[in-house]
């Protein structure tokens, strides 16, 4: 659905989220192949050491909730390279929530962060790509889009409207030459999963979901989805009737 990526070599990549898990595991990956990347998130020392002997780096620390530092870090990426040829939103954030213990202030801040943060970056880099006519954007997401889940109950909706995002822009934008990506992560060993008290089935390292990302990226995939024995078994869950969905969630989380 999306145009194959043939080498790296050189390619002009933004990735939004790179000082930890799978953006700074696929910053990594796409420095030692030779694209030329922007490192971006908010703290600065992260990106560094990300960055650390790569000449083809570029570190432009930023927060997503600020529109102004996101436009800022465009700005530079354009003035240094001139154009952008992938932009990756991977910033997120996730905070346990359940029903009893709804917290408005927390779920206003998660919203601000995977939503609105995401708008942010849409607002920086679509004039871009259309005045450009080619190059793509790639959107994590996560398979807690998919349904509800426990403990989920505002991460999961932002991450819905995440993949809702990806399928508008894919339809609006693939006609002008612009490549989109919905990417969906299951269960990846990063900060955000280190305190989950559940069982994570199926869970990869960060360096595994970047080689995964970056594979259906290449392949030109819009769906990118990974690791596929658990966003498959997801995926087809949500074929289920509510009442076995539900059961089927609660066996496998024992939540």
């Amino acid at each position: 659905m999306n145009p194959r990526i043939d080498s790296w070599s050189g390619k002009r990549v933004w990735m939004i989220g790179a000082s930890t898990g799978i953006g700074a595991a696929a910053a990594a990956r796409l420095l030692r192949q030779g694209a030329r990347v922007a490192l971006s998130a908010r703290n600065a020392a992260r990106l560094d050491a990300v960055a650390t002997g790569a000449a083809n780096a570029l570190a432009l620390p930023l927060d997503v909730t600020d529109h102004a530092s996101v436009l800022a870090a465009r700005d530079a990426i354009i003035a240094a390279w001139g154009g952008i040829d992938l932009v990756l939103v991977v910033a997120g954030g996730y905070n346990e929530m359940r029903a009893d213990s709804f917290d408005l202030d927390a779920a206003n801040a998660m919203v601000d962060l995977n939503l609105r943060g995401a708008f942010n970056c849409l607002d920086a880099v679509l004039p871009v790509l259309l005045r450009q006519g080619a190059g793509g954007i790639g959107i994590v997401a996560s398979v807690a889009g998919f349904g509800g889940l426990p403990k989920a109950l505002v991460y999961g909706p932002t991450k819905a409207a995440l993949i809702n995002l990806a399928e508008s822009l894919y339809l609006d934008l693939r006609p002008r030459g612009i490549a989109v990506y919905q990417i969906n992560p299951g269960f990846v060993d990063t900060p955000l999963t280190a305190h989950n008290d559940f069982p994570m089935p199926a869970i990869i390292s960060a360096d595994e979901a970047a080689a995964a990302m970056l594979e259906g990226i290449e392949h030109g995939q819009f769906h990118v989805h990974f690791p596929r024995r658990f966003t498959n078994s997801m995926r087809l869950a949500r074929l289920l009737p509510y009442r076995a969905y539900f059961w089927l969630i609660h066996k496998v989380t024992g939540l």
